[in-house]
């Protein structure tokens, strides 16, 4: 009965002091609020969800691969062993037909791309790298011109040396 009346009392009821407030209970309800704050929202939840499932997925996939491979090496070592003498000279053949292959496509991509270049540039499209072509073409007929120039002007000189040397002829 005496609990009732302290209970009832509010001048009666015990009070709580910084000690009190130390119990696990506070420690535990504290933590479990930080952690709800910081938790991860549904979107987020997915994304992680997604990525832990497509990861699983992914780490099993190799594992099958990676046992596939070594069970396959295994059983077939010995074959690959006994037939190796047929395998090394189809292999550097093989090597050189897909070598071969690869080039010439490579030189037929590059014509075709040349080609179509000087396509645009006479059609007069300005593809790109016109502007140095037509530079480089400016500075090759100044430089020829100023040959030209030149060899009239020694040509000229020559000749008058040569007619000094014999007024006869």
């Amino acid at each position: 009965m005496a609990d009732r009346d302290r209970a009832s009392n509010p001048a009666q009821r015990p009070t709580r002091t910084a000690t009190s407030n130390a119990t696990p209970n506070n420690h535990v309800s504290t933590f479990l609020r930080k952690l709800q704050s910081h938790a991860p929202n549904s979107t987020q939840f997915m994304g992680i969800l997604t990525l832990l499932i497509s990861g699983s997925i992914l780490l099993l996939l190799i594992g099958i691969t990676v046992t596939a491979l070594v069970m396959g090496l295994v059983f077939f070592t010995p074959l690959i062993i006994v037939s190796s003498p047929i395998w090394f000279p189809i292999g550097v053949l093989l090597f050189f037909a897909a070598a071969g292959f690869f080039s010439v496509c490579g030189f037929l991509v590059a014509t075709i791309g040349g080609l179509s270049w000087m396509y645009r540039y006479y059609r007069g499209m300005h593809p790109p790298g016109s502007d140095r072509f037509d530079y480089a073409r400016s500075r090759i007929y100044d430089t020829a011109s100023h040959v030209k120039d030149y060899a009239r002007e020694y040509g000229g000189y020559l000749q008058s040396k040569v007619k000094d040397a014999a007024p006869g002829a």
